[in-house]
Order: structure tokens, then sequence, then C-alpha cells
């Protein structure tokens, strides 16, 4: 391999593509050589990233909890830009709130639109992917898929579902040439990440304070180890959630 690093030749179909991780991730698979599909609910933000990475990329809006439309997705991305090799499921909604406070439509909005959506899309990715012995699925985790974290229940709950399907995926699809991995970002700057330290000014510092690395992550880290596990360099590595979290996962 003259650069096992390198994802030319694929195509990517990134959810939450437009900004925050999904930016970040997309970033980096255009700079190593993938075309990138940006879906989103949002056509005006999704055209905006589109733009800033250039010919690399084309957007198209999508919502993915519409689980029945995500064939008919594929079928518009397969017409503009051929079949996709990478599917990262990065979608996803933030919900903080006592768990005492959390209604029962609240907590399952949380699990369809992470859990559900990512399974249908990537349900529908899987026949192609297997029948060409080729693809990679990566679900974007959580350190609320690691540890306790409070006020955020549903949250904890979908994200803590993904280690479950990507060690169920990956024993039933990687002796098919597809493999399934997870990345669980820790503190990522970020709109959500203000969003989940909103009102609460001393969080910052204590998180900071049990992070060995004693910063925040930006979007372009995620980015990176992402393109590793889509890379042939990670070719023998399926079933796994890497944490990206400058140590938080191991700290004290």
């Amino acid at each position: 391999m003259k650069n096992p690093f390198s994802l030319k030749g694929e195509t990517a179909l990134i959810t939450g593509g437009g900004s925050g991780l999904g930016l970040g991730i997309a970033t980096s698979f255009a700079q190593a050589g993938a075309r990138v599909v940006l879906v989103g609910r949002r056509a005006d933000v999704l055209e905006k990233a589109a733009r800033k990475l250039g010919r690399a990329a084309i957007f198209e809006p999508h919502d993915v909890t519409r689980f029945d439309e995500a064939g008919e997705l594929l079928q518009r991305i397969h017409k503009r830009v051929g079949r996709i090799s990478i599917l990262v499921n990065n979608a996803g909604i933030h919900l903080k709130k006592p768990a005492v406070d959390t209604t029962a439509a609240e907590f399952n909005a949380v699990l369809q639109t992470h859990v559900v959506a990512a399974f249908s899309l990537t349900r529908a990715v899987l026949p192609d992917m297997i029948k060409r012995g080729h693809g990679n699925i990566l679900f974007i985790a959580s350190m609320a898929s690691l540890f306790g974290i409070p006020l955020v229940t549903a949250y904890s709950a979908a994200k803590s579902a993904y280690p479950g399907m990507v060690r169920s995926l990956s024993t039933e699809v990687s002796q098919h040439g597809v493999r399934v991995n997870a990345i669980a970002p820790g503190w990522i700057e970020s709109g959500m990440m203000h969003q989940a330290l909103s009102g609460d000014p001393g969080r910052a510092q204590k998180i900071l304070g049990r992070t060995p690395m004693n910063r925040f992550g930006k979007a372009e880290d995620i980015g990176l180890a992402a393109t590793y596990l889509c890379s042939p360099a990670a070719r023998f590595v399926t079933g796994v959630v890497l944490p990206v979290d400058g140590g938080v996962s191991i700290g004290f």
C-alpha cells in the first residue's frame, strides 16, 4: 500500500454532516481522497458545508427519522455519485433534563433519532456492501456510552446502544468484508458541547480537571480517528469502540 491511510475511491455518507463532528469527519475524509455526501435536515447548512469542502462534497437534505425513506435516499445518492462504501451514523439530538422530568415521548424521540435511524440506514447500505465484499460502518458514540453522566438519561441510553450494535453487527458482517466500529468522543468543541455546559459555569473546569490532556478536543481529532478506522490502515480492526477523549475515560 502506497498510503494505507488513503480513502481514494471511497464514497462516504455522513449523517449530520453539515456541522460539528460530522463536518470534521467530512473534512478529514475529503482530505484523504474520499467523496463525501453530507446528509441532514437543514439544506442551507449542508450547502454551506459542501461549498467549503469543494468538489469532493455533495449534499442531500433528508430527515433520518423517516425510516422508510432510507432506500430512496440511497437511490438518489447512487444516481449522483455511485454506491456508498462508508456510512457514518453521526446524526443525533441532545436532551439535558432530569430523568423524572423527561417524558416518554422525549425519551423515545432521542432513541428514534440515534438508534432506529442509524439502524435503518445501516440496514439499507449493508446488502450492497456485502455483495461487493467491501464497506465500513462507523457509529459516533459518546462518553455517555462508557460511564454515567447526570441529566442525560435518554441520550445515554441511545449512545449506549451503539456499542451493542457494533459488537453484534461486526460479528455478523465482518466475514463479508464489511467492518463495523465506533468512536466515543470526549468533550469536543461544538455547539452540542456548549449546550451541555450551559447554565453550569464550573462544569468546564471540572471536566478539564479530570482530562489528562487538560484541553477540549476539536472536530478534526474525531475526523482523523474516523479516517483511520475507515482506511486500509485499520483493515484488521472491527468491533471496537475507540475513545477519542484526551484520556477522560481513563482519568480520575
